[in-house]
């Protein structure tokens, strides 16, 4: 009777080892990483980088705060930056998705992005998304899928080229734009049901410094020993907890013949494109063009300040101009 109540013991407290941690649910946005503050950070070692402004210009037509989906009463926004007088041709469309760890951040950092990158043609688009003090992964994923069937939804108000999607995405966000091309077809991620009959396939992909693998030897998450690491935060189970989860999660699993073209831009900090090297040889393995330029002794926050936005502004256009020719 000891030796079955022992067993019986030791069978839940290892189901508790395993059990989801819904810590993190908070309900409350987590605003540790802004512009700002890491721009405070950033210029103790680099005092001459500078935060981009928002752009002024007649050339860009604005819409925000519209409403792309309503998951059970919970509305999620999206902005628009739009060529204003765009004629009568459509243009590619480009959802960008803030990082910030899954947790933090917002699609407010990347207004200046979208509106340099309309002004060069572009109809583009920053994201709200449910981020990990909300929803667990992969509601992330299911927002941002639904954000591109939305975008499909939108010809009648924007000039867009439905035939010509791209998602890009910084840090986390370039992650979870990796995660959005790699799973295109792949119809396990419409929980939210918003605009079920479009597609949500993008026809591109940009991946400024988000990890491609969450279980590469390269890759920095999942060390909790300190504290519970952003990742572990987002899947309610550390790295070895739930392995197989980890690696379902990560891009460089689903990468195949119907990922899109993709650019690689990066910092030099190596940790955060974990897999960035693999994943390009399995494009190569089906001929699928990409991109990878690294910005040399830059920050991993480089996209956001100067000197290293015009580039990567360039480097995008340049980038989207060869695939969409």
């Amino acid at each position: 009777m000891k030796l079955k109540f022992f067993l019986l013991l030791n069978f839940i407290c290892a189901l508790a080892a395993v059990a989801q941690n819904r810590s993190g649910l908070t309900g409350i946005p987590d605003t540790s990483f802004s512009t700002r503050r890491a721009y405070l950070s950033l210029i103790k070692t680099m005092p001459d980088a500078q935060i981009v402004p928002e752009l002024k210009s007649p050339q860009v037509a604005e819409k925000r705060n519209l409403v792309y989906c309503d998951v059970k009463g919970r509305k999620l926004h999206i902005d628009a930056f739009s060529p204003a007088a765009p004629g009568s041709a459509l243009r590619p469309a480009i959802l960008i998705v803030h990082g910030g760890g899954w947790r933090s951040g917002n699609r407010q950092q990347h207004i200046p992005l979208a509106q340099h990158l309309a002004a060069l043609g572009y109809v583009c688009f920053t994201v709200e998304y449910r981020l990990s003090t909300e929803a667990l992964y992969p509601a992330a994923v299911n927002d941002l899928k639904s954000a591109v069937r939305w975008m499909r939804t939108q010809k009648k108000n924007f000039p867009i080229d439905t035939s010509k999607i791209v998602i890009l995405g910084f840090s986390a966000g370039g992650e979870l734009a990796a995660f959005v091309g790699t799973t295109n077809g792949d119809t396990s991620f419409r929980a939210n049901a918003c605009h079920g009959g479009m597609s949500d396939s993008v026809q591109a992909i940009v991946d400024i410094d988000g990890t491609l693998s969450f279980v590469h030897p390269e890759s920095g998450e999942g060390d909790d020993r300190k504290s519970t690491s952003a990742a572990s935060y987002w899947f309610g189970y550390g790295k070895m907890e739930h392995p197989e989860l980890w690696k379902a999660a990560s891009p460089l699993t689903h990468v195949g013949k119907n990922t899109p073209p993709t650019l690689f831009l990066n910092s030099s900090v190596d940790r955060m494109h974990a897999g960035r090297d693999d994943f390009r040889k399995v494009l190569d393995q089906y001929g699928i063009y990409h991109e990878q330029h690294t910005f040399e002794k830059s920050p991993h926050t480089f996209c956001l300040f100067e000197p290293w936005f015009e580039p990567t502004v360039q480097y995008i256009d340049g980038f989207l101009k060869k695939i969409f020719k």
